[in-house]
């Protein structure tokens, strides 16, 4: 299995870092049992207040709700730093912080999520009606962080929206500037990016695999190659 995460100890502080650099996941965590649990367990093997760094595109929609779920419940402090981007799955995670600080280069992009399907107009409607509740179970994450209204944070996701550092702790997707200091007022206005252009992720490598087996549930296919 190669890990898309990487702990760093700094043996003077005994502080313990956790690095998310690449595509959350390159193979989907659902119907996984032992990956999950493998980051729950190098997550608890320590103590006290932790960093996470995150330089991602997002990936596995699941995989990121499991890692925000673990740091949620994480009985310690988690100061999140996104040092390049924090893009779809990689922004849910990054919500789990207990606080978030962006470096003035950064960007964090929220979008909807998307999966592949194949079958009649009846799997269409299923796969519809599931992209339809993850997207309200990523808006359950950014509701909390940020405290805007779902439907703000649903036209946001539809827009496909990049923010800078600037805009994002304006909208409350992050707390604080990392580099700057603490008396030096920054401008926030003209702080969105748009863009239509899809973040490049794992989804591509997958369209690139052989068919799936027609044996595999299609449940199992939607959620298998379900993106964010």
């Amino acid at each position: 299995m190669k890990k898309f995460w990487n702990w760093i100890k700094n043996e003077d502080t005994n502080k313990r870092s956790l690095h998310l650099y690449g595509a959350i996941a390159e193979e989907s965590w659902f119907d996984d049992e032992v990956t999950p649990a493998e980051f729950r367990e190098e997550l608890m093997q320590g103590s006290g207040d932790i960093e996470v760094w995150i330089n991602s595109p997002g990936g596995d929609c699941i995989a990121a709700a499991q890692i925000y779920n673990m740091l949620m419940e994480y009985p310690s402090d988690v100061l999140v730093k996104i040092d390049g981007i924090a893009a779809s799955a990689a922004s849910v995670i990054a919500m789990a912080g207990t606080e978030v600080q962006m470096s003035p280069t950064s960007l964090m992009m929220i979008h909807n999520p998307f999966t592949i399907a194949i079958g009649d107009s009846e799997e269409m409607k299923k796969t519809v009606h599931m992209l339809d509740e993850v997207k309200e179970s990523i808006i359950n994450a950014y509701e909390i962080k940020t405290s805007l209204s779902r439907q703000k944070l649903s036209n946001l996701m539809d827009a496909e929206t990049w923010l800078n550092a600037h805009k994002a702790i304006e909208l409350g997707f992050a707390d604080t500037l990392m580099f700057v200091n603490e008396n030096q007022d920054s401008p926030v206005e003209n702080s969105f990016v748009f863009s239509r252009k899809a973040v490049t992720n794992s989804l591509l490598n997958k369209m690139k695999k052989p068919q799936i087996k027609q044996s595999v549930e299609p449940l199992y296919e939607r959620l298998n190659l379900l993106k964010y």
